[in-house]
């Protein structure tokens, strides 16, 4: 089941719009994430087991289909670009895409241990630990991720790929939530 959180503001016209959107949401999952490993060490709440289970859900079955859109759809078009006022910002593709490696690793960490979590309804103290590592480093590489997306990737994309490079690009975000191509 999809999740939605928040006004979905722009609309696959915009996919870059939409991609940042994403970034929101990420954040708002991110909080859940930080407040339920602030309180790791006592036994889970339902209102904690909820919240828990719902970024987990997210991370695992959505934001993959993110990182795909940047990855598949939209930085192999800025690449194509070859505008000069890319230059820097093609410079950092690779780093954004070592992030999501980085990421992919931490989300599995934090996905086993937030589901024994759920299901024991406590973590061992160096479990909690372990968990509350994990968050915080992939807390600290969103910051950093998002904004370097949201100010200078995303606007670069915005101005530069073609109107025919933005449907492509929206029509394959389409492609991967199952839903028609326009």
């Amino acid at each position: 089941m999809p999740v939605q959180i928040g006004e979905k503001i722009h609309s696959f016209s915009d996919p870059t719009g939409l991609l940042s959107d994403c970034h929101r949401r990420i954040e708002t999952f991110m909080a859940s994430l930080e407040a339920v490993a602030a309180l790791s060490n006592r036994e889970l709440t339902d209102e904690m087991s909820r919240s828990l289970d719902s970024a987990l859900r997210y991370f695992r079955d959505a934001a993959p289909k993110h990182t795909a859109d940047e990855e598949e759809s939209l930085f192999p078009r800025l690449r194509q670009a070859a505008s000069p006022e890319l230059h820097s910002t093609l410079n950092r593709l690779n780093q954004l895409q070592e992030d999501h490696r980085w990421a992919e690793l931490l989300h599995a960490t934090v996905d086993q241990l937030g589901n024994r979590y759920l299901e024991q309804r406590r973590l061992l103290p160096e479990e909690a630990k372990r968990f509350r590592h994990a968050i915080d480093q992939l807390s600290e590489m969103y910051q950093r991720h998002i904004e370097l997306e949201d100010r200078e990737v995303f606007p670069a994309a915005a101005r530069l790929l073609t109107p025919q490079a933005k449907r492509e690009v929206a029509n394959e975000m389409k492609a991967r939530r199952n839903l028609k191509a326009s």
